[in-house]
């Protein structure tokens, strides 16, 4: 299976830190983000294709000296206009199958990430990982219907909690690329207007995260220094 990893972003809300050194990049407890997330991928990955853009060099510098997944290659994202352009732009660059799609500056659950690359075995084609927020305001909202699967996601919906927010953990069937990209209401190619779209046939479902750590700004990367990863972890 091949995990299609979103590393072009600027990290522009943890500068100065970002001005040399790009956000996947950044140390926690003396490793990067990235390796981090690679090491947590389960064990049917065998292929990675990362997106970069900016500070480019450095990303494709690190890929070349991991050993988690020797069998990599980098799509350039030319413009950086939103996750959905990101991932059309691996279209030409994917084995075929199911594939995982990940933040690349996020740290996610080991067995989580498991649990979401499992889900075509439960008669799902896809789906998302979630986890539970006190302030859904400032995340994408998944909402499911009354079966459980996916309905659909929202974009910072201005309710009350908790409820379930969009990680950016996603498993997507092969049929993902017949849909081309076209821009959202915020002049972006949003990756979650995707999955609103394949979510329509109810073959799409939600993964509950146990273990979830986004680096979005400077306190929550500070915090990672810190915090208990032992989740973050694969330990088979």
């Amino acid at each position: 299976m091949d995990a299609v990893l979103l590393a072009a972003g600027l990290g522009t809300r943890l500068r100065p830190h970002t001005l040399t050194i790009p956000k996947p990049l950044l140390p926690v407890q003396g490793r990067a983000v990235l390796d981090w997330t690679i090491a947590a991928l389960p064990r049917q990955v065998n292929r990675l294709v990362v997106v970069v853009n900016y500070l480019a060099e450095q990303v494709e510098g690190y890929l070349s000296a991991q050993k988690h997944i020797p069998n990599w290659v980098t799509v350039r994202q030319a413009i950086p206009r939103g996750t959905w352009d990101a991932l059309w732009s691996c279209r030409n660059s994917l084995s075929g199958g199911s594939f995982l799609v990940l933040n690349g500056d996020d740290l996610f659950g080991a067995a989580d990430l498991n649990r979401l690359a499992s889900l075509p075995e439960q008669g799902f084609e896809g789906g998302v990982l979630t986890h539970q927020v006190p302030n859904p305001r400032q995340y994408g909202i998944a909402f499911t219907r009354a079966d459980g699967t996916l309905e659909k996601l929202v974009e910072k919906p201005d309710l009350p909690g908790p409820m379930l927010a969009n990680t950016g953990a996603y498993l997507y069937p092969g049929r993902a690329f017949d849909h081309q990209p076209f821009l959202s209401p915020r002049n972006e190619y949003e990756i979650t207007d995707l999955v609103n779209l394949l979510a329509r046939d109810g073959k799409m479902t939600t993964v509950s995260a146990n273990a979830w750590r986004p680096i979005g700004d400077i306190p929550a990367w500070e915090a990672a220094q810190a915090a208990d990863l032992t989740a973050f972890m694969r330990t088979a």
